[in-house]
């Protein structure tokens, strides 16, 4: 349209993302160059690998010398309204104050369209938690926990639920005097934890079936065993164990294993001041008690992951990985 070239194909994707709008435009743009696309300013339309361009950005309207939304040429094309038909046909312009419909029956195009058979599909589709009332994921300190339990409780409209370190007085003493303040930190966490788990794990949200949590209440034990002395053990294993058989166990429990180095990389990288004096040596220990507990458990539904090599927070084909093995 608007030039003599070979053909070509249009589509229109609807894409749920945390990004605002100039994240989501310097992405695009990323997408383009490794496809190959070479912007230039001359006049007019050329043929090109690939062209993408921000239609709308919900219903905001925005106006700057990188990006105008909703792309002002929306009403006047044909091949963007009949897809945009097909994904929300009752969207309305933000500027023309118009639906969907109603530019396509308004529009002056008239070029036929030939409509393709393929249809893109969300991988995510792919996978079903719906069988995992609650999952747990675990792992040790810097592993991701948190970054994974969020992103999939996005992903799959499950309630989320994350460990409230931030508000525990103790954790900062503790680093710096852990002989003096690993009890009163191990029983400040078992209640904290106790109470969070038992909160939201026994009141389900009515539209969100599905529980995912960065932690699962064994964490207590697993981290006292290693913090507490023999006797301090003894009597915190005794109140953990008249708690815990009050809480739900996970119907997929997933540990998360990195490797030390990148461990200590990932703590150093998150910036949290209490946190920087924690050596390899306590990280060890942390991840040998994990791999202790879980070779106790008779269960199946226990899930070891090596996230050594993986980067799934930033790289999509690695969260896919992932989920792929949670669900497997």
């Amino acid at each position: 349209m608007g030039f003599e070239g070979d053909d070509f194909l249009n589509c229109v994707l609807l894409v749920e993302s945390n990004y605002s709008s100039e994240k989501t435009l310097t992405t695009i743009l990323s997408i383009e160059r490794e496809l190959g696309r070479v912007r230039n300013e001359s006049k007019g339309y050329v043929s090109r690998p690939i062209d993408i361009d921000i239609l709308f950005y919900n219903d905001e309207i925005i106006e700057n010398k990188n990006l105008l939304v909703p792309h002002p040429e929306i009403q006047n094309r044909k091949f963007v309204l009949q897809p945009l038909l097909d994904i929300s046909s009752e969207f309305i312009h933000s500027k023309l104050e118009k639906s969907i419909v109603e530019l396509l029956s308004e529009t002056n195009d008239k070029s036929e369209l030939i409509k393709q058979s393929k249809w893109l599909r969300n991988p995510i589709q792919n996978f079903d938690i719906s069988k995992f009332r609650y999952i747990a994921i675990e792992g040790n300190i810097g592993a991701g926990k948190t970054s994974l339990a969020t992103q999939m409780a996005s992903d799959f409209n499950a309630k989320l639920v994350l460990e409230r370190f931030k508000e525990n007085p103790f954790l900062p003493k503790f680093y710096k005097e852990p002989d003096r303040f690993a009890f009163p930190l191990e029983m400040s966490f078992l209640a904290d934890r106790y109470q969070q788990l038992l909160d939201d794990l026994t009141q389900y949200d009515l539209f969100k079936e599905n529980v995912i949590g960065d932690y699962d209440g064994y964490k207590s034990l697993i981290f006292a065993k290693i913090t507490l002395q023999e006797e301090e053990f003894t009597l915190y294993k005794k109140l953990f164990n008249l708690m815990h058989k009050e809480l739900p166990s996970p119907d997929r429990y997933v540990y998360l294993y990195q490797n030390t180095e990148r461990l200590l990389e990932n703590i150093k990288n998150r910036g949290r001041d209490f946190e920087q004096e924690i050596e390899a040596e306590y990280l060890q220990k942390i991840n040998e008690g994990y791999m202790e507990f879980i070779r106790n458990q008779q269960s199946d539904n226990i899930k070891i992951i090596d996230i050594s090599a993986l980067d799934f927070v930033n790289n999509r084909a690695d969260y896919l990985q992932v989920l792929r093995e949670i669900t497997g």
